[in-house]
């Protein structure tokens, strides 16, 4: 073949070529468009040991304009320690609404160590979250540090218009766009972008409706999902919150009288909790649990009320709650505000804009159809909270399908735990019926509100995801907690006596 001939032919060769790969792009949707704008370079993540890989994926804020503005996804991937790694990667859906997940890496990340032998581990920061178009407000964190805003709700209010007016400024602040389904579609975006053809879901709390939510648009993408803890579309975040919490305080209640140690050390616990909101709204002086610092307030019954909630998530907490109850209702209330902030050092606060952008678009529409009835102490303060709040805030579009789930196409765990004040089981059972033969629901009776980070529920989640089969997964044995015992409440090592002061200590050494 002369020089001119062959020219030709690597003419023709390269049409073929790029015919072809074009004809790819079309047969994938886009896929392999999509995975040329994700560039993962080698990173680093303050608390995470190793090497990490971390991007940024390009997406529309408003989806019905891709040639509109855009916002930039964080994508962080930790990858698999095995040179044959499976082409399954498992990604982790952050709670709130409103954490960011790549933040929760180095938290998450070792818990499932097992998995990520053979699988990337994905964090994708939700639209909203983290630095993929962040919409935070700091309120609670300006509360937990000003004495001033600590018990002022309308101080509180007033930070958040303030903030809800700043976002709006922003380039990508209009709020409408920060819905489930927006930002699952971006997930997916994601999955294309890595070419996965499939992976595994992991969700917690929030993270579970966006699973649902991703498992109802996308279900050909899911090989397995975990969702632990129950908060799907049509709850309404408000109200489910007032009946679950207030079932959760019946409880612990209950549990104390029931409690030799506890009935001993706090007799009618219940009634000197209902006899101290009574006596409220009531002068007294306080120690901020952050700064130390004392101050004066006016403690009103709201306030009581929801500094009880916080420590109910976590059965740590919740032993500490009797005496903190008990301590209240002698007029020192020190310890229920020091547990109540139990949970502001977590890894992973919540971007307040995103949770209000996704609660007053997602779960406020339903507050009139809402079948559930108001929890008695509770019900006012949420609704109220969220009305107030909701009344300026811009509301995204959801379809009505959003609030339903269909059946499961592929293996679905799903755990509860039975002291859970926010994501109880009856969430989880109602779910469950609803995904079909393909759902295997778990309840932990004593566990709070985090069934899957037990150690032993680790185990479980490794293996259902790498059962070979659906019928092997749904057949893993995963009752290894369900016999753990409720905490049981803390109580002095003495009661009957009064607590030792520090003269008196010092008196008896000598």
């Amino acid at each position: 073949m002369n020089s001119t001939s062959s020219r030709k032919q690597a003419r023709r060769n390269r049409r073929v070529a790029v015919a072809a790969a074009a004809a790819v792009v079309v047969l994938l949707g886009g896929a392999a468009e999509a995975s040329t704008a994700l560039a993962l370079k080698p990173c680093r993540l303050d608390g995470h040991p190793t090497e990490l890989q971390c991007g940024t994926l390009q997406r529309p804020l408003n989806p019905a304009e891709p040639g509109g503005k855009t916002i930039s996804l964080r994508v962080v991937v930790v990858p698999a320690l095995a040179r044959n790694k499976l082409p399954d990667p498992v990604t982790l859906l952050a709670g709130g609404p409103g954490q960011a997940a790549a933040e929760m890496a180095p938290l998450l990340a070792p818990r499932y160590a097992r998995l990520n032998q053979r699988r990337d581990l994905v964090f994708v920061d939700q639209r909203g979250t983290g630095e993929s178009a962040p919409l935070e407000c700091k309120v609670e964190e300006e509360a937990h540090r000003d004495t001033a805003a600590m018990l002022d709700m309308a101080l509180q209010y007033q930070l958040v218009e303030r903030c809800r007016e700043r976002l709006m400024k922003l380039p990508h602040g209009d709020l409408r766009y920060y819905t489930t389904t927006i930002a699952m579609q971006d997930l997916d975006a994601v999955r294309q972008a890595l070419g996965a053809p499939q992976w595994n879901l992991i969700g917690g709390s929030y993270g579970t409706r966006a699973a649902l939510e991703y498992l109802r648009l996308f279900p050909q993408a899911v090989r397995r999902t975990v969702v632990d803890g129950l908060a799907p579309a049509d709850i309404a975040l408000p109200r489910s919150f007032s009946v679950d919490t207030q079932a959760a305080l019946d409880a612990l209640l209950a549990s104390c009288s029931a409690q030799s140690g506890c009935q001993a050390a706090y007799p009618q616990l219940a009634e000197q909790w209902q006899q101290l909101l009574a006596r409220l709204p009531q002068k007294v002086t306080l120690r901020h649990p952050v700064t130390g610092k004392a101050f004066q307030a006016t403690l009103e019954r709201e306030h009581v009320v929801l500094a009880a909630r916080p420590p109910l998530y976590s059965p740590a907490l919740t032993a500490a709650l009797p005496g903190a109850i008990a301590a209240a209702a002698r007029g020192e209330f020190d310890g229920l505000l020091a547990l109540s902030s139990g949970l502001m050092g977590r890894r992973g606060g919540l971007a307040t804009g995103m949770h209000f952008s996704v609660v007053c678009a997602e779960d406020l529409p339903q507050l009139e159809t809402n079948r559930d009835a108001p929890g008695r102490d509770y019900a006012a303060y949420d609704l109220q909270r969220y009305q107030r709040i909701c009344a300026n805030w811009p509301r995204g579009a959801v379809e009505p399908g959003f609030y339903k789930v269909p059946a499961a196409q592929s293996p679905v765990l799903l755990t509860s735990g039975g002291a859970d004040p926010v994501t109880p089981p009856r969430h989880g059972e109602r779910v469950a019926k609803a995904l079909g033969a393909k759902a295997l629901h778990v309840v932990v009776p004593a566990a709070g509100h985090g069934v899957i980070n037990l150690p032993c529920m680790r185990e479980v989640v490794a293996r259902f995801v790498e059962a070979k089969s659906d019928d092997d997964a749904l057949a893993v044995k995963a009752d290894c907690a369900k016999t753990m015992p409720r905490a049981l409440a803390f109580v002095p090592p003495n009661p009957e006596l009064p607590p030792v002061k520090k003269n008196e200590s010092k008196e008896a050494s000598k």
